[in-house]
C-alpha cells in the first residue's frame, strides 16, 4: 500500500462514522496531511449539514499550514451549490495545493466538474486511488445514481443442509438458525438501511419485530408485500414504533414484475436502501427479476433434515467471514 492508498484507506475508515447519518448524501471521509502527518479529519454531517471536506478543514487548528497540505477524500469534491456551498471553492479559498481523490462522483451535478475546477485553478489532482474499496464503501450512493433505484441486499440464515425454515413453526418458541453474534451483526446491518422488506407469510408465520434490538441504532422502516392489506394490527411489526408500509394490490400490479414495481414505489418514498429478509417466495421474486446487489447468507452448522429450501444462488461467492460457529457468505451481482 503506497502513501496515497494509506491515507485514502484512512478516509474510508473515517467515512464509516457517517453511516447512516449522511443519507441520502454519500458518507464521505476526508483527511488533511501535512508532511506525512494527519492534521485534520472529517466526515459528512447529517443531511443538509457540512460535507466531509468542510469538517476536515474546520478541524485544522493552524489554517496557515493548509497551503502546504494534501487533502485526501473518498469522493470527488462537489462544485455546485446545493444545501451547502461547493467544497471545491473552499479548497481553493484555503489554497490547498494537492487533492487526492478515491473516485469520481457520477452525480450529473458533479461528474468530473469538481476535478476540472480544481485543475483549472492550479491544484494538483489525482484520482482513482483505492477505487474498488471506495466504490464498495459508496455502493448505496453509486447504485442510487447509476441504476436509479435503491440498493438491495437479500439476506437470510440457512442450515448446513440448505433450509431457511422448519416445516412446522412454533411462534411461541421460534427456531434460531444463526447464532447470537450473527443476529447482532444482522441488526447492525439493519441500522444502516432505510427499510426491511418481507412478505406477509413471514409476518404471519414468524410474527417478527424486525427492529434493531440487539444493536444501538435506528430501526428501519418495515415494508410488507401484502396483496389484500389484511394483516392483523396486533402483530409485532405494528408495535415496534417503526413506520410500516403495506404494498397491496392498489399499490402495485401483483400479476407482473413485483420486485421492479416495488422498487419504483420505494424510490418514490425516498427509500435508498432495502434489505429483503424473506421469506423464500419474496427472496426468489427478487432473484428471478435479477433485482439485487448483494446477497448475505448466514450459514449455520445446524441441520433441519426437512423444511423450506434456501434460494438457489447462481453467482460466484465474493467473500466469506467466520462468525464463531457460523459463516457469513456474501455474493455480489456483477
Amino acid at each position: 500500500m503506497n502513501i496515497h492508498e494509506k491515507y485514502i484507506n484512512r478516509c474510508i475508515q473515517i467515512a464509516k462514522n457517517a453511516i447512516p447519518l449522511a443519507y441520502p448524501n454519500p458518507a464521505v471521509g476526508c483527511c488533511i496531511v501535512h508532511k506525512n502527518s494527519i492534521i485534520g479529519e472529517g466526515y459528512t454531517s447529517a443531511y443538509g449539514g457540512s460535507h466531509a471536506e468542510v469538517n476536515a478543514i474546520s478541524s485544522v487548528r493552524n489554517k496557515d499550514l493548509l497551503t502546504e497540505c494534501s487533502l485526501y477524500v473518498t469522493l470527488e469534491p462537489c462544485s455546485h451549490f446545493g444545501k451547502t456551498p461547493p467544497c471545491s471553492d473552499l479548497i481553493l479559498k484555503h489554497k490547498i495545493p494537492r487533492v487526492i481523490i478515491g473516485i469520481k462522483d457520477p452525480n450529473p451535478k458533479v461528474s468530473g466538474k469538481g476535478i476540472k475546477k480544481l485543475k483549472e485553478n492550479g491544484v494538483h489532482v489525482e484520482f482513482n486511488i483505492l477505487a474498488e474499496a471506495c466504490e464498495n464503501h459508496h455502493k448505496i450512493f453509486l447504485t442510487n445514481i447509476t441504476k436509479k433505484r435503491p440498493f438491495i441486499i437479500l439476506k437470510w440464515a440457512e442450515t448446513s443442509d440448505g433450509y431457511i425454515a422448519p416445516e412446522r413453526k412454533n411462534i411461541a418458541k421460534p427456531l434460531w438458525i444463526s447464532n447470537e453474534h450473527s443476529r447482532q451483526l444482522s441488526h447492525k446491518l439493519r441500522s444502516e438501511f432505510d427499510c426491511i422488506l418481507v412478505g406477509s407469510k413471514t409476518i404471519i408465520d414468524d410474527n417478527p419485530r424486525l427492529n434493531t434490538r440487539d444493536w444501538p441504532g435506528k430501526s428501519p422502516k418495515i415494508v410488507v408485500l401484502n396483496r389484500k392489506n389484511n394483516l392483523n394490527k396486533k402483530l409485532n411489526v405494528f408495535k415496534t414504533g417503526s413506520e410500516v408500509l403495506i404494498i397491496d394490490e392498489k399499490t402495485i400490479d401483483y400479476n407482473k414484475n413485483i420486485a421492479e414495481q416495488t422498487l419504483e414505489y420505494l424510490k418514490s418514498k425516498d427509500i435508498y436502501s432495502v434489505i429483503v429478509e424473506g421469506g423464500a417466495q419474496t427472496l426468489n421474486t427478487f432473484l428471478k427479476e435479477n433485482l439485487w446487489d448483494e446477497i448475505k447468507v448466514f450459514k449455520s452448522q445446524k441441520k433441519l433434515v426437512s423444511g423450506t429450501n434456501a434460494p438457489i444462488i447462481q453467482s460466484i461467492k465474493f467473500s466469506e467471514k467466520k462468525i464463531v460457529n457460523d459463516r457469513l457468505i456474501t455474493y455480489c451481482n456483477n
